[in-house]
């Protein structure tokens, strides 16, 4: 491996360890807080349908954010990995069945119906303040984004991180799909305006 795949790896690591090394307790405070921001946020721009994710090891947890999804009578989802490149996104409520998926994840039942949201919550491993994105190495985000936007849908890009996971630059290869704001627990990044941050304590 050598290039920007050489540099995304290294960071990856780098990135993963910093956030592994995090208190398990400022965490869960920032985790909640980041999920007030962006609800915050998002109600300025009310969604219909909006996916987000299971926390898996040290991520940043939305849990606030899928209870404020359905008290808001919104229609909620979750991703899925079709088969080794391909993700869809089904509808998910509390209490739905999910089944053990690829990276330690879950996911809603192949007989789940598949949505579409207008709103996707990512998660990451670092990002900056052009809406770069650093993922788990896969691809399954930007190539689904990518099929959704060559099929007429623009889904709001909302990336979900600890303010400590923010670099100076993310490496960016042409398929790397850019995120269109940040919800952290200090502000909301706006990548149409990254000098200028929503929210800020």
């Amino acid at each position: 491996m050598s290039g920007p795949d050489a540099t995304k790896q290294s960071l990856r690591q780098r990135a993963r360890s910093m956030r592994d090394a995090l208190d398990p307790a400022w965490r869960r405070e920032a985790s909640d807080a980041a999920c007030r921001r962006a609800i915050a946020f998002l109600q300025l721009r009310p969604p219909t349908c909006v996916s987000t994710y299971l926390a898996i090891g040290s991520e940043l947890d939305p849990a606030p954010l899928r209870v404020w999804i359905e008290e808001e009578g919104l229609e909620g989802a979750l991703p899925a990995v079709v088969d080794r490149t391909t993700m869809t996104f089904r509808r998910h409520r509390s209490g739905d069945a999910l089944i053990d998926e690829s990276f330690g994840t879950r996911a809603p039942t192949p007989g789940a119906p598949t949505v579409r949201p207008d709103t996707i919550i990512v998660p990451l491993l670092a990002f900056d303040r052009e809406g770069g994105r650093l993922g788990y190495g896969a691809g399954h985000y930007d190539r689904t984004v990518a099929a959704m936007r060559a099929a007429g849908a623009a889904p709001f890009l909302l990336g979900l991180a600890f303010s400590r996971q923010e670099v100076a630059s993310v490496p960016r290869q042409p398929h790397d799909i850019a995120l269109d704001a940040v919800a952290t627990d200090v502000e909301v990044i706006l990548v149409s305006d990254p000098a200028r941050s929503w929210g800020a304590a």
